[in-house]
């Protein structure tokens, strides 16, 4: 029954979603090109208010724990698996106060409106999988960009979205290269349950009634660690609180 009464409900999603992108496209060229950064970064933060507000659509709900354990004034590196592409506009919404950039492959940074715009734009890393010294040197520029401006950073280390909840191994090398070009930021691990369900189906039709939950674990301070506890602790604390 949820399956079936999907399939109209998605075909309305899919068509406000790409409506938005599309409409906030050119709105997002003048913020930067006329206005600057400032007007740029809040085009896009009230584009994902609609997105994560067009998820309401499909009976969707979000928690979003922890935000008032975050230090001010600080860069952070967000670290949190990923479960759905519907992980992204939540972060982006519920983390605006902390301009979130991200590190994106380099494929998403053209041919999507808005998305590859603010990508290109917004100062996220755009990185070649296939070629490891051009990634690292984009997470370095990145790592430096948020360093130096009290920025945060997201980045999934498992590499891929996980399509039952499982959690992949955690990728070092990302990590590794922002840990060592933002050495005032402190990591912060983000737990994300329950988004996977949104393509339990595939990406369509899209699942029904879901409770997307976030919860923001302790943040680290990165010179307080060595890079590998820093890593397992951060590792360790995301895979415990991920509920199957």
């Amino acid at each position: 029954m949820e399956k079936l009464l999907s399939y109209p409900l998605s075909v309305i999603y899919y068509t406000l979603f790409l409506f938005w992108l599309v409409f906030f496209h050119p709105i997002q060229w003048v913020c930067y090109n006329v206005f600057g950064y400032n007007a740029h970064r809040i085009s896009v933060y009230v584009l994902n208010w609609f997105l994560v507000r067009n998820t309401h659509l499909l009976g969707t709900t979000y928690s979003f724990n922890g935000r008032e354990k975050l230090p001010k004034n600080v860069p952070f590196i967000i670290v949190a698996n990923h479960q759905s592409l519907y992980d992204i506009p939540a972060i982006i919404w519920f983390m605006r106060a902390w301009h979130p950039k991200f590190i994106s492959k380099k494929e998403l940074g053209k041919g999507i409106p808005s998305v590859s715009y603010n990508l290109r734009n917004g100062g996220s890393a755009l990185i070649d999988r296939k070629d490891p010294k051009q990634a690292l040197s984009e997470i370095k520029k990145c790592g430096a960009f948020i360093n130096k401006n009290n920025y945060s950073v997201v980045i999934f280390p498992e590499g891929t979205r996980s399509k039952t909840g499982t959690p992949k191994p955690f990728s070092i090398n990302g990590l590794k290269m922002l840990y060592k070009f933002a050495p005032d930021a402190y990591f912060v691990p983000i737990t994300i349950n329950n988004s996977w369900k949104m393509t339990k189906f595939g990406q369509f039709p899209l699942g029904l009634g879901n409770k997307l939950h976030f919860q923001i674990h302790d943040p680290l301070k990165i010179s307080d660690y060595p890079f590998e506890e820093l890593f397992e602790k951060t590792e360790k604390t995301i895979v415990n609180a991920i509920k199957i």
